[in-house]
């Protein structure tokens, strides 16, 4: 398991891609749609094979009949660094090897892009939302792959929540993560091309 992105949601996707220009002053790229879930996103791609994605409920998509991933049917307050995914070679074998419930498999795709991902039902991760989405890719292709660089470091992730330490007993070390106790939230450290800045 590997960090693999990292997602900021918002009422609307223009609130989202603000709040990340806003925090490390660089331009997002056009993403795409997510027919499944009826969402859709912009991207910012960042050193070491990691991405960032502003995401929101596309208010031009049908209903997907479902909860949408994320948590967002229930988003509410200012936007926010929400979710964070860890890419994995099996899905399947986390999915079935975790004791708690991460979601059932839903195979996916945008443009060329083919992904499996474990979504809850509820829509809901445990933690409060901060165990991460687990991804696993299908073939070569890779966002981070097709975007240009933004010059933008990621130093460390923190992840803050009451249990956090049962939250890393299960999940084991993980590269630029870290978790502390606290409030639930997530906390991104950068180095830019405009010095240090912090994504909350």
């Amino acid at each position: 398991m590997e960090l693999d992105h990292l997602a900021v949601a918002a009422s609307t996707l223009d609130e989202a891609v603000a709040h990340v220009e806003q925090a490390l002053g660089i331009p997002m790229v056009p993403g795409g749609k997510h027919g499944k879930f009826g969402t859709y996103n912009k991207l910012l791609g960042l050193d070491e094979g990691l991405y960032l994605e502003a995401i929101a409920i596309d208010p031009d998509a049908a209903d997907p009949g479902r909860p949408r991933w994320f948590d967002l049917d229930r988003f509410s307050g200012p936007p926010r660094l929400s979710n964070w995914v860890c890419q994995v070679l099996d899905l399947q074998a986390y999915v079935d090897g975790f004791s708690i419930d991460i979601g059932d498999i839903h195979d996916l795709d945008r443009g060329a892009l083919r992904w499996k991902m474990a979504v809850p039902g509820s829509g809901r991760l445990p933690f409060d939302n901060l165990f991460p989405a687990l991804i696993q890719w299908q073939g070569d292709l890779h966002p981070a792959g097709m975007l240009r660089s933004s010059g933008c470091h990621l130093r460390r992730l923190v992840v803050y929540h009451p249990d956090a330490l049962d939250l890393a007993q299960l999940l084991g070390p993980l590269d630029k993560v870290v978790f502390d106790s606290g409030p639930a939230a997530l906390r991104a450290e950068f180095e830019t091309p405009h010095g240090p800045r912090v994504l909350e």
